[in-house]
């Protein structure tokens, strides 16, 4: 099977990792794709957005399946474009992408779903939470515990386009749930967490994310199942209803709260950098799993989880999420790898023969061990051999999570931590 990957991060770099196992791969390109992506197929120079020249990159080589990784070119209807020109693809056309794509549309299908979810609120008052409507790269949402921060917080998201969404502020742990979607069913692949502020202590800005980790203790795989027939599986069935059934993953980000589970937003790909930590852990074959969603039937279809567990530490531009870096050189990969991380690229470039910075997080590296706590270490002693100028990270990353022992969740959730 030939595979074309469309994106250029972590996540992309991640996902050609696993598909180059698969037995059933011949030929694996990516567009534009990043250099350790380079190391497992052929990059082309095609922008992810472009829908022309990857539908001619599709032809010219032969393509059986084309994966999307980010979410942009999913909501401008890339899967569309490509689908009516008979190339089968594994991600959600425009209409089942809006799921992510507008805040409200995600709200309205949540309601004809009975889908729980955060109460909207008529106006901004503390305490609340403001998101903007449409795509914001992890970065349009602000938590406001004071008035004065709900002031900064709209000053702050008036640089994105479209109106706001006001919700109820809702406390309690955050958990990322994932499944691959045929238009009709869905596989649960995990559960996983992430670290979206860009400090220890879960201070700064939001980031796109600077690490993660999974599974998540004290969700075992009933609750996983429990998780994705409240969140999931509803959704599928409304969009199906409405004429636009998703197919890709679905991404399900929840609070635990005392309450029970509540939706605070979808996503209609892989989460970033969540993936890097779920993959490691898949038992089987993605590839075919992809292969049968993008054919609309993941009947028969199950991917096991290693018992093991995988953490994921971003390494980022010294002023990111403000400013990226570009140009500098970057030490260690090799010896990381050496050590058993896996290193993925998520913003490099090269330079003649060198490994240069492009991007605000620049290098994923992830380690995987028999329990979170082996894992952290083994990230983190991979970590401290690669450098560059103003590299900088989070110390704190699955710190909670590696001291907990792995409990069974109370009937709400509640007491999950992070």
């Amino acid at each position: 099977m030939n595979v074309l990957l469309v994106g250029s991060g972590g996540r992309e770099h991640a996902l050609a990792w696993k598909l180059a196992q698969s037995p059933l791969l011949t030929e694996l390109h990516a567009a534009p794709g990043n250099p350790g992506i380079s190391a497992l197929g052929s990059c082309h120079p095609v922008a992810a957005d472009d829908g022309e020249a990857i539908l001619g990159l599709a032809r010219s080589h032969g393509i059986d399946l084309v994966v999307v990784g980010p979410e942009a070119p999913l909501v401008a209807g890339l899967a569309d474009e490509l689908r009516r020109n008979g190339i089968h693809l594994f991600g959600p056309g425009r209409e089942a992408a809006a799921i992510e794509g507008s805040k409200r549309f995600a709200k309205e299908v949540m309601r004809a779903a009975g889908v729980p979810t955060a109460a909207e609120l008529p106006k901004p008052a503390a305490p609340c939470v403001l998101k903007a409507d449409g795509l914001a790269a992890g970065k349009g949402v602000v938590v406001c515990r004071s008035q004065a921060a709900v002031d900064a917080g709209l000053a702050e998201l008036a640089a994105f386009p479209g109106p706001l969404v006001v919700e109820e502020l809702l406390e309690g742990p955050e958990v990322s749930v994932f499944a691959l979607c045929d238009g009709v069913r869905a596989v649960a692949l995990s559960a996983a967490q992430d670290f979206k502020r860009a400090y220890d202590g879960d201070e700064g800005p939001n980031t796109g994310g600077m690490g993660s980790y999974a599974p998540v203790p004290g969700i075992d795989r009933g609750e996983l199942e429990r998780l994705v027939d409240l969140t999931c599986r509803p959704v599928l069935a409304e969009l199906a209803a409405r004429g636009a059934p998703f197919i890709g993953t679905l991404f399900a980000g929840l609070m635990l709260t005392a309450d029970g589970p509540r939706v605070l937003e979808y996503n209609c790909r892989f989460g970033d950098p969540e993936t890097q930590s779920l993959l490691p852990l898949v038992d089987g074959d993605l590839l075919q799993a992809l292969a049968a969603a993008a054919a609309g039937d993941l009947t028969g279809v199950t991917l096991g989880q290693l018992p093991a567990a995988a953490v994921t530490v971003v390494l980022a531009a010294r002023d990111y999420p403000a400013r990226g870096d570009s140009g500098s050189e970057i030490t260690g990969i090799e010896e990381a790898e050496r050590a058993g991380a896996l290193v993925f690229h998520a913003g490099t470039a090269r330079c003649g023969e060198r490994l240069v910075s492009n991007g605000g997080r620049v290098l994923d590296v992830t380690s995987v061990a028999g329990d979170l706590a082996a894992a952290r270490a083994g990230a983190y002693a991979a970590c401290d051999l690669i450098s560059w100028q103003g590299m900088r990270r989070r110390d704190d990353i699955a710190l909670a999570a590696s001291r907990r022992e792995p409990r069974s969740p109370g009937a709400g959730g509640a007491r999950l931590g992070p």
